[in-house]
């Protein structure tokens, strides 16, 4: 992994969509997904899946998520975060 700032980059994906039922985590239109993005740190990915979270409070059928791409891409390493 490469290191930046003495930290290995941990990749994280957020991206949010509304779904069919509460409590589920079926999408009601896949291509309506919002990727958010791909961030360096959990941190980081925190705080962006926070400010989406928050701007759509009022729907109660949005929902954000935070993926841990590192374990995806490497999942033989045990690492925190």
């Amino acid at each position: 992994m490469a290191v930046e700032d003495g930290k290995k980059q941990l990749l994280h994906l957020v991206f949010g969509g509304e779904l069919k039922k509460l409590g589920g985590t079926e999408f009601r239109d896949l291509n309506a997904l919002d990727i958010v993005g791909i961030y360096p740190d959990y941190q980081s990915a925190l705080g962006a899946w926070k400010a989406k979270a928050q701007a759509s409070v009022d729907n109660a059928h949005m929902r954000y998520f935070v993926v841990h791409l590192h374990r995806l891409l490497d999942p033989e390493t045990k690492v925190g975060g």
